[in-house]
């Protein structure tokens, strides 16, 4: 037995060796390109540039894509940087730019310097007005027309627009006449000593406070030559300005002008609107109307507390880059729909009324804001607006004006749609937000603002009830010469955790 096992196992290591003998350079085949083996002579060649060719091609397609990054990585890098000479590389109305910001790449900063000038006593103010080249004539509709049908007996502010009337005034002509609020009767009435005063106020920072949710802020790093130059007018309803007097000095000059520090303070009475955010767009949006004389105005919110020389704001946002018409960016939003969606969450207003506002928007054609359009934002800061009250810029205003007077307050919301339906006819400059952020102080309101129209979740709830407004958003209750039922609102796709 002992024996047969011996033979059994000397057997079994012969054959292995047979084996290992059959191929006696196995071992050097199996040897990597990058290992110390010996590549034999009858080794196919071609075989070993094939792989170094791949491994070359894989390395270098590594090393180009590391460089595309660090390059990505640099820009985004020098426009966030506070360093002038970097943050000058920087085009931030580049497609790559805005790719990136798109993808959330791109942490937009807070505040950002501002590329004014140095000394506003240099600053040399462009002589003449700039040319109206398409509407050459701009008149208002004064007298209100209202309808037979109508629940409404007295004039309203902003008129009785009708449909047709709203689509004709998107109609450019040379000669045009428009509403634009002020219809006779309708309230917002000015003092004889102030219409008397702002006849002489060519360049105007302009601000308001309504229902007293602020006190005004005084503006610092004003020069002596913007002092002259500028008049500064706040205006206010009756409550605002007895709650200034109650609460801070109100001083009255020789003619009867009240003021408040530099501020002139230019009194509304008779309020047009039932809501004060609608009130408060009166003075922002139609600037013109209410200081006729103004060639350049700039308009602050009344929280807002201005730190930078207004002549060195007209320099940086008109005059050096030849616009008439300039805007902050939202730091949020692009899509007036992603901004409604905002406002329904935030309770800025009745949300079924928002849905309205917007449904009526996207059949007539207003998409939601993609990379493929030529604005850099449908959604603006609303806060500030500077602008030269070119003809084009005043009917602008009045569109817009009359679009917050027909449906919601919220004027970011209707911005877009007014610069969608006069396309290229209307040119804005919208700069970044953390410019915006830096031309001011934020300061809270004296007290949060509520209506209880912001509850409103069904529209069976504003049926019969007083929480309708009576002068305002008719155009939501007025019936539509379409069916909106079938319109479907565009999926919202939420960019930012912020409202």
């Amino acid at each position: 037995m002992e024996g047969d096992l011996q033979k059994s196992i000397s057997s079994r290591l012969n054959r292995r060796g047979d084996r290992s003998n059959q191929n006696p350079q196995a071992k050097d085949f199996e040897v990597g390109l990058f290992s110390s083996g010996r590549v034999p002579q009858d080794y196919p060649m071609k075989i070993v540039w094939k792989k170094g060719f791949v491994r070359l091609v894989l390395v270098g397609g590594i090393l180009w894509m590391l460089l595309i990054l660090i390059a990505l990585l640099f820009h985004i890098w020098s426009c966030q940087s506070s360093v002038s000479f970097l943050s000058a590389m920087c085009n931030k109305e580049s497609k790559v730019y805005t790719m990136l910001d798109t993808m959330g790449l791109v942490t937009k900063p807070h505040r950002c310097p501002i590329p004014v000038s140095n000394n506003p006593d240099k600053i040399v103010i462009p002589t003449g007005r700039t040319s109206d080249k398409i509407v050459k004539k701009l008149l208002y509709v004064t007298e209100d027309e209202i309808p037979n049908n109508s629940s409404q007996s007295s004039p309203l502010f902003g008129g009785h627009l009708s449909w047709k009337q709203r689509e004709e005034s998107f109609k450019l002509k040379s000669n045009m006449k428009v509403h634009c609020g002020f219809i006779q009767g309708g309230g917002a009435e000015m003092d004889p000593v102030d219409i008397k005063y702002v006849k002489k106020c060519q360049f105007v920072v302009a601000s308001g406070i309504f229902d007293g949710y602020d006190l005004p802020h005084q503006p610092s790093n004003i020069s002596i030559r913007s002092k002259k130059l500028f008049c500064f007018l706040m205006v206010v309803d009756e409550v605002s300005l007895k709650f200034m007097r109650e609460n801070g000095t109100v001083k009255e000059d020789n003619a009867g002008g009240k003021w408040v520090g530099i501020w002139r303070l230019v009194l509304l009475k008779n309020q047009p609107y039932d809501e004060p955010r609608r009130n408060g767009k009166v003075p922002k949006i139609i600037t013109h109307r209410l200081f006729p004389q103004a060639q350049y105005s700039i308009w602050i919110d009344g929280k807002m507390e201005l730190i930078v020389d207004p002549l060195l704001i007209l320099e940086r946002y008109l005059w050096r880059g030849k616009h008439t018409f300039a805007i902050a960016q939202h730091k949020h939003h692009r899509s007036i729909y992603e901004e409604a969606d905002a406002n329904k969450r935030r309770k800025r207003y009745a949300r079924p009324l928002i849905d309205l506002h917007m449904k009526i928007y996207y059949y007539e054609g207003m998409k939601p804001w993609s990379s493929n359009k030529n604005t850099i934002s449908d959604v603006p800061e609303g806060a500030i607006i500077i602008r030269e009250h070119t003809a084009v810029n005043n009917l602008f205003s009045c569109l817009w004006f009359n679009e917050v007077h027909l449906f919601t307050p919220r004027d970011q919301l209707s911005f877009g749609y007014v610069a969608y339906r006069l396309g290229d006819a209307f040119k804005f400059f919208m700069f970044p937000n953390c410019e915006y952020n830096s031309l001011f102080v934020l300061h809270p309101h004296t007290r949060e603002h509520s209506s209880p129209i912001e509850w409103v979740k069904k529209i069976d709830e504003l049926k019969d009830s007083n929480l309708k407004e009576s002068r305002g958003g008719l155009g939501l209750f007025t019936p539509y010469p379409a069916d909106l039922n079938s319109v479907v609102l565009p999926q919202i796709t939420r960019t930012s955790k912020a409202g």
